[in-house]
Parts: structure tokens; sequence; C-alpha cells
């Protein structure tokens, strides 16, 4: 199988797991990050995320050789005398006021790319990007590529769920490889040769849209389940069972059809947005969209609603906040319910008390959790509150001495936003409980 040299710019979630997934499958990459922290943190053989499994992988490939570090596309895409025969663009790509995602940073890479080239490159998409962002990618390389050396663009769109990203990487449903010649799909081919999933080729801007497509339509799937809860709750319904009958039906399934406190991360908030964005500026008002984000945005309120339902003046109350990351088995506070949950209990006055496995560094940077009391374990953080609210749907949290749990609480009220506990159990414990969409 053939091996190339392969340089990945932009060394964050996705680039790190991507350059560290190549370089397992035999090739030589070398990450580029302009931040001189994270670089000094990569050179020291230190991941600056939580990711499982990421650790085995990122110091086996550095230790055999295969995966290297570099603080420019120049150095990047020479290292150690070996020209980079495929360049990924793995840079961030974040939302601005208006919804539209901020690219400056993918033309600064096509720009040093193009200056660079000596040689045939394969200059390969893997941000999150909207559709014809290719395109402006070529014309940017045609602008600066003044020897001429030729090129290809490929739309690779990245389907990782933190968490689980190196699985998905190694074994996934499916690579998405939207090209402009037989050469570039070629050369692509070979790239993944060490991963068994279906290949699916296309044009560069159908590629695009698959990955925005993607996640807007897992977003719209959380937001329906989300709405059903909320019906549920007012008619006296079980949401999980209504769930499980839909889930049935093959044609539905049961993937993303878990009711809570909605969607976060850096992802499906910002995918969904930028859809949103170059639907409408194309002549297309994709409303579906916006009330996808509006029902989100109505079940981050559930907490705050079942709050003030129980304990009546929140003014100096104490609510325990259990999990704080968008998700188990991550650090990462971006776009997180908790930040907004955190944000409405404490303009109400509410003294807050929270604990993660692994965020609660990230989360004591964010001014929404400025004043809040960290603490080191689930005990600790529900001792003397009035509410304990879970927020993330951490395994520890499933197995908790509820005993212990009702001595500690002041008030044994237990808002659990991922419906981890059985509701007669926990009533018969003597709490009162409230779960999303059940009865």
């Amino acid at each position: 199988m053939e091996k190339f040299n392969i340089c990945v710019v932009g060394a964050g979630y996705v680039g790190l797991v991507t350059g560290t997934c190549l370089a397992e499958l035999g090739h030589r990459v070398v990450c580029v990050d302009s931040d001189p922290r994270k670089l000094k943190a990569l050179k020291a053989r230190k991941i600056p995320i939580y990711e499982p499994g990421l650790d085995t992988l990122f110091l086996r490939n550095i230790r055999e050789g295969r995966l290297h570090f570099a603080a420019s596309v120049d150095e990047g895409m020479h290292h150690q005398g070996r020209r980079a025969q495929v360049v990924f663009i793995a840079v961030g790509t974040p939302p601005r006021a208006d919804g539209s995602a901020d690219l400056s940073a993918v033309e600064a890479v096509a720009e040093a790319v193009a200056r660079n080239m000596r040689d045939y490159t394969v200059l390969v998409d893997k941000s999150t990007v909207p559709v014809e962002t290719g395109e402006w990618v070529s014309k940017t390389v045609a602008r600066h590529n003044k020897k001429g050396v030729a090129y290809d663009v490929v739309s690779n769109p990245e389907f990782l769920a933190e968490g689980t990203a190196m699985n998905d990487f190694l074994k996934p449903d499916r690579v998405v490889l939207g090209v402009t010649s037989p050469r570039a799909e070629a050369v692509m081919r070979k790239v993944y040769a060490g991963i068994k999933a279906p290949v699916l080729v296309t044009d560069v801007k159908s590629a695009e849209l698959i990955k925005h497509a993607s996640n807007s339509f897992l977003a719209t799937k959380i937001s329906y389940i989300n709405a059903v809860a909320a019906v549920c709750e007012k008619v006296g319904a079980d949401v999980t069972l209504v769930a499980k009958g839909m889930g049935l039906d093959r044609r539905i399934g049961d993937k993303f059809l878990r009711p809570g406190l909605g969607f976060g991360g850096f992802c499906f908030p910002k995918d969904l947005e930028a859809f949103y964005w170059i639907s409408k500026q194309k002549g297309f008002d994709f409303r579906l969209l916006k009330e996808v984000k509006d029902v989100n945005d109505f079940a981050k309120t559930w907490v705050l609603r079942k709050v003030e339902e129980n304990l009546w003046n929140l003014e100096g109350k104490t609510v325990a906040l259990l999990g704080l990351a968008f998700k188990p088995n991550t650090d990462d506070m971006r776009f997180a319910p908790s930040v907004d949950i955190a944000r409405m209990l404490k303009d109400r006055g509410v003294r807050l008390r929270g604990c993660d496995p692994v965020a609660a560094a990230n989360a004591k940077a964010l001014p929404a959790f400025k004043g809040m009391v960290f603490c080191r374990d689930p005990y600790e953080c529900v001792k003397g509150a009035d509410a304990m609210a879970v927020l993330t749907e951490w395994e520890p949290f499933r197995t908790l001495d509820m005993k212990r749990v009702r001595r500690l609480l002041r008030v044994p009220l237990v808002l659990d936003g991922r419906n981890l506990y059985d509701p007669a159990a926990m009533r018969a414990a003597g709490f009162t409980y409230c779960s999303v969409g059940r009865p």
C-alpha cells in the first residue's frame, strides 16, 4: 500500500485526530499549528485535548517516527526535506454574528500552500465549510501559484464525534471524497486504503453539502424529540416509550432520539447556523433550521423552569450542576448547554456549585461560571444544595449512592436533564424527581 507524506494544517480536535489516525495508517504526517503553547505541548508529547484513545495512538506514532509537528505551512510541507504530496486543511471555521462561517483561516492556508508547492499537490478541505468553499480555495491557490504547479482541491468532510473520534475515523460509516479529477480521486483512495468502509465519490459541492446536511438533520432529530418531550410533559405521557416506539420503525431508527437539554458542542450549532445562512444567501429560506434552533434554545430553559416550579423564590438558593461538558467523554465546553443554563440561574440570583470529571478546568475560564464553586466530586457538589441538576450524562453519575445524595441535599430535589434515573425508584427514595418528558 502506497504511503504519503502528509501535512495537516491545524492541530485542534479535527486536525490532531486526523493527523494521528493518518499516521496510524502508515503515512508520514506533519501537524502544523501556529499556537506556540499548543505546539510546545505537542512536541513535549502532551495532548492539549481530552479524547479517549487518542493518547495511545499519539505516543505510538511519535515513537515510530510517523507523527511530527511544525509551526508553519512552509515547514510542514517540507519537513526534514520531505515534500508533502497531500495537505489537509483542518483549521477552525468559527461562526460570525450573522451565522455565516469565518473562512479567513482557510483562505490563509490555501495561500500558504500555493506559495510552497513544488510539485503536484492535493489540497484537502477537512474543515467544515459551506458549499462553494472549494471553488474559493481553488481560486486562491491559482492566484498565488506563481510557478503554475499542478494541484487539485478535494472536499473530504469529517464525521468525528467527540468522545468516539478515534473509532469514527478508523472505522467510519463512510468516506466522502469530493473531487475534480481522476488523479485526485486515485490519490485520496490510496490515502484511505487502510480503512474498510464505503467510499462515496462526488463532486466537491455535493461533498460540502453532505456535511452540513448530515449535522443539520441530526440536530433536527434531537430538537424533534425534545419538542415531543414537551408535549409529553403537558399530557402525562412518557417520552422514552414514545421514542422507543418511533425508533423501532426501521425508517426512523433510535439514534438521536434521546430527549434532554438540547444539543451543544462546536459542530451542530455552528453547522446549523451556517447551513441556514448559505441557504438564505442562495435564495432559499430554510425556515425549518431556524425552528430547530428555537426548539433547542427552549430545551435549555428546562432546568430553570423546573427550579422555579419547585423552589418558589430563587434568590439565594443553591443548585448543584452535575456535568458541564456538552456531552460525556470530552472536555469541550463550546456551546455547552450548561453555559446558558448557568447564566439563566445566575440571573435569577441562584448560587451555583458544579463538577465535571474532565471539563472543570475549561469551564473555570468562562464568564458564565464566574462565582460558581467547583467541586471535586458529586457528593461534595450536592452537599447543602437546594437542588441537584444533571446536565451531562457522565457514566459515574448513573451509579451515585442516592441514599447519600438524599442525606447531603438540603432539599431532596433532583432535576434529571438526561433521564439517567428510574422515576419510581427516585420517588421511593424520597426525592422530588423531575425528568425530561416523563410523568
